[in-house]
């Protein structure tokens, strides 16, 4: 499963602050104290802020070793959020919420567009009429320009980590290529662990088509967490949906 080894050490290479700019997203969209569905939660960073915000949130995520991060986070936040483990693809038995959110890109971990498709459809199933669903995803621009040849590297006393990404062979598609070194104690040294993240997008037509779909209104698209109007440049879409049917 991915994220088995980047659990190790994600908290260390995400920006804190990119968490308190999907908070305060949220709140300019769905009123405090709503019920909220955070799909690809993570490590529960944004969960805290959400729920110390007066939200009533519940946390989906694939990884267990993630849900662990944010069960261990959550408690020291002193916070109360369900934590559950599961594919967005299938959020049967779940809701009703207010609002669903899905941030970070993980709607990029998709591998095609009828499993994007398949998850705004899930969202719907636990979305009332006029529930709000809040998600981002990368840019064309961002997928086609800027990620094919990145590199990243990062070392602390404890372990070093190679981020390679290469263009993917489907359109607007690439290949995030992740190595740790993470020191062992009981053998004195270094061993490497490897994982490898596909992701895709798709051009913003076609996540209209595919929320019309599944019962969805578009009601926004912007950049930069919602405070700039999308360019040619822009790395990060914001999208709000508003179920219709």
């Amino acid at each position: 499963m991915i994220y088995s080894s980047f659990a190790q050490v994600y908290d260390t290479l995400m920006d804190d602050t990119l968490y308190t700019q999907w908070r305060d997203y949220v709140q300019a969209r769905v009123p405090a104290g709503s019920q909220v569905l955070e799909l690809a939660g993570g490590s529960g960073s944004l969960a805290v802020l959400l729920a110390q915000a007066g939200y009533q949130v519940t946390g989906l995520d694939l990884s267990a070793d993630m849900l662990a991060l944010a069960e261990a986070k959550l408690a020291q936040a002193d916070v109360t959020v369900p934590l559950l483990q599961g594919d967005m693809r299938d959020l049967s038995g779940l809701g009703p919420y207010d609002a669903v959110t899905c941030f970070d890109d993980s709607i990029c971990y998709m591998p095609d567009l009828a499993n994007v498709t398949q998850v705004f459809q899930q969202v719907a199933s636990v979305l009332p009429i006029g529930g709000r669903f809040l998600f981002d995803a990368h840019s064309l621009y961002q997928m086609d320009e800027r990620f094919p040849g990145y590199m990243y590297n990062y070392q602390t006393a404890d372990y070093a980590f190679l981020w390679t990404s290469y263009a993917g062979d489907q359109p607007h598609s690439v290949e995030h290529d992740l190595t740790f070194f993470v020191y062992d104690e009981a053998i004195d040294a270094y061993h490497p662990l490897t994982e490898t993240h596909h992701e895709r997008t798709y051009p913003l037509a076609d996540y209209e088509a595919a929320l019309t779909a599944a019962g969805f209104e578009l009601t926004g698209v912007t950049a930069d967490f919602g405070h700039h109007a999308v360019r040619a440049d822009s790395v990060r879409w914001f999208f709000e949906a508003k179920r219709v049917r």
